[in-house]
């Protein structure tokens, strides 16, 4: 055949170490139909300060694949919620050949069409807590790219037609596809007139949604005589596609013909019985009536989800032969995104017969809705069964109805299907089912009930259970609890919801020390573990905090800088420290400029006024080595450790010890560095005068020398008597 290459590229990203679902990149991307091969170039780089990042340590990058829906990521092994089904995913760690870039290849030989979507992460980093802006990030950036292959122009067969075909000895192989729609019970593959070879060596392989590959199901035509491959419950409104092999080493041109015929449980001659069912055998009530008067021998028309007129019916595989149940439809009400309900005509409630069962569908729509939480709620009413020991099975399955199984026992899975079990009876009434990220389209759930014997589960009589259902989309599991927030995430034009906690190891970071009174209420509702308490929303917490450390260092180093005698409106310098803080706290509330440059600004403004005091009096301010060895030297290194501790030392397992030592050694060199209180001046008296003297000492002011407790005056000036 002839191929077609179609190439896909992305915008490259820069990569975060993984905390929560909402640390990961995702990319979306659409693989079309009849593609036989598709290869992701996985192109990672280093950058650091604007230039390559080759002095930048190598760190693993992990991507994950997932067809029809965002893979659910969980690295650190943490727990679900209980009755949470966790869809799988391909995961592909990358390690670096270069020094500062690297290339993966990831190769899927006939990928399922339709949306596929890659996240990208960094591992959990080693818990180092640093602070912005203390020295060039190390940036990792990674960028995929798809390049797909696929085939135009494949053979079409059509329902109970005969193709003729002649394999020529180049070839190997040839590819159809048959389209199956809705209402489908069973898909026969037939390859007849094999001529040409010694018995018929071909291989006849078939596939839903994408070409076969060698493990899809398969048949020797060579030991099976009439070879014919089936499939029963195919899913509905999908290709099937048919790959018919040579065997290796078979001269000459082998000569057959293919044909498909596929089983409509809509039709009378194929489903039993060939009348409409009562309303009673749909689970709808009797006012209700007889659905419109359709007859199993009409062939429905294709509805729409919201389309209510008509019950479809399905098919259902027994040893009593095919039948064919009604499917409820739901309707679809939205009220926010990800917030959708799925209610059921003449429900909640909804009656189970013990002979047939009860089919539902829910339809999500693509995209759109695969970013949410599917949520499945069953409970049964206890007071329906009569005393009897009923339990009621629920299969949910995607994009074909399955309720096959005997009357001892109820299977989801099938060779080729796998589906959720759930289960309610008198002892366990209520059952619950969540699937984050569930893949889009229809969704059945098929309920059936079976009472529990000695020997096993058996069919009921005359028992009809009430059972309560319902569906719905949610944004996140639970809401993320107590302590978590639900984030409505982006990815160019692809919404996605992921749970982040509020308190935790990405909430410490870039915290400093306070004096404030708000402190302690920050940390309580800092906490990562269970017991957290807030007393007000976290963000206000965390700025009052933030404020209050560097209002404190602020106010340290204006008091330090004894600026009454020179300013006398000095408390104008604390109302504009506040609002510049609070300015710069909006802006960046951890950048390293934010503590660092007030601190050297008030580090200024008290060098000015030392200098001044100095010039002014020609000598050293504080003109005292007490001052300097008891007070401003012990301060000041202590300050300087605590900078350390809490820029190159603190980690997120000893954050709790170094952080409490951080506020130790913070308050201990306040008491430090802060200057003495300022005693009120006390005037000499007038000395008596010396006979033959025309002057008199005097004193004007008394200047504080740079101790606790001065006692010493000095004095400044002599005035004439």
């Amino acid at each position: 055949g002839l191929f077609v290459t179609d190439y896909f590229t992305r915008t490259p990203r820069k990569l975060s170490p993984f905390r929560s679902f909402a640390s990961i990149e995702l990319f979306h991307f659409h693989i079309p139909e009849d593609t036989v091969i598709a290869v992701w170039n996985l192109i990672t780089f280093k950058e650091q300060g604007g230039t390559f990042g080759d002095q930048c340590p190598d760190r693993s990058i992990t991507v994950y694949f997932r067809s029809g829906a965002p893979s659910v990521i969980n690295p650190l092994h943490t727990h679900f919620p209980r009755d949470t089904a966790v869809p799988g995913s391909f995961a592909l760690t990358l390690t670096w050949t270069l020094p500062n870039r690297t290339t993966g290849v990831f190769n899927v030989t006939s990928p399922l069409p339709g949306d596929w979507f890659l996240a990208a992460h960094l591992p959990k980093d080693e818990g180092k807590i640093s602070v912005k802006g203390l020295y060039e990030e190390c940036q990792y950036l990674f960028q995929p790219q798809l390049i797909v292959q696929r085939l135009v122009n494949i053979a079409v067969l059509y329902p109970g037609h005969v193709t003729e075909q002649s394999m020529a000895p180049h070839n190997r192989s040839c590819l159809y596809k048959v389209f199956v729609p809705s209402y489908t019970s069973r898909v026969l593959v037939e390859v007849l007139r094999c001529r040409g070879a010694e018995g018929c060596p071909l291989w006849l392989r078939v596939r839903a949604k994408a070409p076969p590959l060698h493990n899809s199901t398969t048949l020797d035509c060579r030991e099976h005589a009439p070879c014919q491959l089936a499939q029963d419950l195919p899913f509905w409104q999908h290709w099937y596609y048919v790959l018919v092999e040579k065997h290796p080493g078979v001269p000459g041109t082998v000569s057959f013909q293919v044909t498909v015929q596929l089983t409509d449980c809509s039709r009378p001659s194929l489903a039993r019985p060939p009348f409409l069912p009562s309303s009673a055998s749909m689970n709808m009530p009797h006012s209700f009536g007889s659905a419109g008067g359709l007859a199993l021998g009409d062939s429905p028309p294709p509805t729409s989800p919201n389309d209510t007129k008509h019950p479809v019916p399905i098919p259902v595989t027994s040893h009593a032969g095919e039948r064919c149940w009604p499917v409820r439809p739901t309707l679809r009400n939205e009220l926010d995104t990800f917030s959708v309900h799925f209610y059921i005509f003449f429900g909640p409630n909804v009656s189970v017969p013990p002979d047939r069962p009860a089919v539902f569908v829910i339809n999500l729509l693509p995209v759109l809705d695969s970013g949410g939480v599917l949520n499945l709620e069953l409970r049964l009413n206890v007071s329906s069964l009569c005393g009897e020991n009923v339990t009621v099975f629920g299969c949910l399955n995607h994009e074909v109805p399955l309720t096959s199984g005997d009357n001892t026992s109820v299977t989801c899975e099938t060779e080729t299907l796998a589906g959720f079990l759930l289960s309610v009876n008198a002892t366990a009434s209520l059952s619950r089912l969540r699937i984050p990220y569930p893949q889009t389209g229809s969704w059945y759930l098929s309920l059936r009930s079976l009472c529990a014997t000695e020997h096993g589960f058996e069919p009921c009589t005359n028992v009809t259970a009430e059972v309560y259902l319902r569906a719905y989309l949610s944004p996140c599991i639970n809401d993320c609890g107590i302590y978590g927030q639900c984030k409505l995430l982006r990815t160019n034009n692809y919404l996605y919801a992921a749970c982040e906690c509020k308190a935790g190891a990405g909430a410490v970071q870039g915290s400093s020390h306070t004096l404030s009174l708000l402190h302690q209420f920050y940390h309580a509702c800092d906490q990562p573990g269970i017991v957290v308490f807030c007393i007000m929303e976290y963000d206000v917490l965390q700025f009052c905090d933030f404020l209050g450390s560097l209002m404190s260092v602020w106010v340290t180093v204006i008091a330090m800088a004894r600026l009454q005698p020179i300013v006398k409106q000095a408390s104008v310098l604390y109302l504009l420290g506040a609002m510049l803080l609070s300015m710069a706290l909006q802006m960046d509330r951890h950048g390293l400029w934010n503590l660092l440059g007030p601190s050297l600004f008030a580090l200024g403004i008290m060098a000015v006024a030392w200098t001044a005091r100095t010039i002014r009096r020609r000598h050293c301010y504080p003109p005292t080595w007490k001052r300097w060895a008891f007070y401003l030297c012990p301060g000041a290194l202590i300050a300087v450790a605590a900078v350390l501790l809490y820029a190159f030392v603190e980690t997120e397992e000893n954050y709790f010890y170094i952080h409490s030592i951080w506020h130790l050694l913070i308050a201990g060199s306040v008491g430090f560095l802060l200057p003495p209180r300022a005693k009120p001046s006390r005037r000499l008296g007038p000395l008596p005068r010396r006979k033959g003297c025309g002057y008199q000492l005097c004193v004007n002011e008394q200047e504080e020398l740079g101790l606790v407790d001065p006692a010493v005056a000095s004095i400044n000036s002599i005035c004439t008597s």
